[in-house]
C-alpha cells in the first residue's frame, strides 16, 4: 500500500513540530510492507491546504494520514471528525488569524475521518502506546486541512480514505516551562504511529 504521511512545521512560539520530526523518520526508517511518501505541510490557511491536495494529486495514495501537534493532549488521539470551521485561537505563520468562517462555503457541516479509527486506536494501544479516540480536530489549520482534504476526495469522487491524528508536545519542548504540560519521547510516538499505519494496512 502507498500512504501519505503528513506533518506541519513549526508554529507558534516553538522552533520544533513534532508533527514533522516523525514525518521525518518514518520516512527515513520505513515500515514493512509500506510505500511511505511524506510531506510537511506549512501553517497557512491557504498553503497547508492547497499542498497537502497537490500531494494527494501528485502521488496518488492508497490512504492519507496526517498529523499535527496539539499542546494540551497527553496522548496520541485519533480525530473523527473534521468541521467546516476556522477559528483560530492564534495566528498562522502568515499572520492570518480568521473567526468563525466556513472553510468551503456552502460546504456540509463536517466530515468523518474515513479510516479504520478503531483498529488504529486497538493497534498502538497493544503496542503499549497510550492513545485515544477524539471527536474533532478543533478549528485551527490541523482541521482545515482535514476537512479540505475530505471535501477534495468526496467531491472528486475518490475512494482515498484518510484521517488526522495530534500528537503530544516532545519532553524538550516543555523542558523549563513554568506551566505543567503533557509530553511523550518521540520514540514512543513513533512506535505508536507506526502500529496506527500497520493497521491501515491491514
Amino acid at each position: 500500500m502507498k500512504l501519505l504521511l503528513t506533518g506541519f512545521e513549526p508554529f507558534g512560539d516553538s522552533d520544533i513540530n513534532p508533527s514533522a520530526q516523525i514525518v521525518a523518520r518514518l520516512g527515513r526508517e520505513g515500515i514493512a510492507g509500506v510505500e511511505l511518501v511524506t510531506a510537511v505541510l506549512p501553517v497557512d490557511r491557504h498553503r497547508g491546504p492547497t499542498q497537502l491536495i497537490q500531494a494527494v494529486q501528485d502521488h496518488a495514495p492508497g490512504a492519507v494520514l496526517c498529523l499535527g501537534l496539539a499542546d494540551n493532549r497527553p496522548t496520541i488521539a485519533i480525530e473523527r471528525v473534521a468541521i467546516n470551521l476556522l477559528d483560530f485561537g492564534i495566528t498562522d505563520n502568515d499572520g492570518n488569524q480568521i473567526v468563525d468562517e466556513p472553510i468551503v462555503a456552502d460546504g456540509p457541516a463536517a466530515y468523518f475521518t474515513t479510516l479504520p479509527t478503531r483498529a488504529m486506536h486497538d493497534a498502538a494501544l497493544a503496542a503499549g502506546v497510550p492513545i485515544q479516540l477524539s471527536l474533532s480536530a478543533g478549528a485551527f489549520l490541523c482541521n482545515q486541512v482535514t476537512f479540505a482534504l475530505l471535501h477534495h476526495l468526496a467531491t472528486a469522487s475518490l475512494a482515498i480514505p484518510a484521517c488526522f491524528v495530534h500528537v503530544p508536545y516532545l519532553p524538550e519542548q516543555v523542558a523549563g516551562k513554568k506551566s505543567s504540560l503533557p509530553s511523550m519521547s518521540l520514540a514512543t510516538i513513533c512506535v505508536g504511529i507506526t502500529a496506527v499505519i500497520q493497521a491501515i494496512n491491514n
